[in-house]
């Protein structure tokens, strides 16, 4: 009868103890995270290079995919940091536009060149934010071996 109510008790205190504790927690206000500038572009940078294989391969629903989540980072990019030029961001709508257009088309030639159009803007925004150190540049290599890039994982 006893371990039955030192098993009951200890069970009791499993669930008891967690409220009480709760309970007595200060209220603690958490702030709401914000990505660092670096991380965004850390991002980009991977979306710039998917979007090229993607591109590459034909697969034009990956790469209109990359494309939308690369115009949501310039987006988040230009709202959480005020000390980015807006005409930095605005500049790259051109490129971004000629190739949403060229994966619309499906034309991989106009893919290529406003590819090209795109890392420069990238280049050109780098430099004129003091960062003429950072370079990108047409990718040359797959960045993960455990992706498919050709349509519906065609090899």
């Amino acid at each position: 009868m006893t371990f039955r109510k030192l098993l009951l008790a200890a069970a009791l205190a499993c669930f008891v103890a967690p409220l009480a504790i709760a309970e007595s927690a200060p209220d603690v206000q958490l702030e709401p995270y914000v990505p660092r500038l670096a991380d965004i572009m850390n991002a980009l940078q991977l979306r710039h290079l998917k979007l090229y294989f993607a591109g590459r391969a034909h697969n034009w629903q990956l790469a209109e995919f990359e494309l939308r989540e690369i115009r949501a980072g310039l987006a988040a990019a230009a709202s959480l940091y005020s000390g980015l030029p807006v005409t930095n961001i605005t500049t790259l709508a051109a490129p971004v536009q000629s190739l949403s257009d060229a994966v619309k088309a499906k034309d991989e030639r106009k893919f290529v060149e406003a590819f090209g159009q795109l890392t420069n803007g990238c280049n050109a925004c780098h430099q004129s934010m003091d960062r003429k150190f950072i370079v990108i540049a047409q990718p040359t290599q797959p960045p993960f071996s455990n992706q498919v890039f050709a349509p519906e994982g065609r090899k």
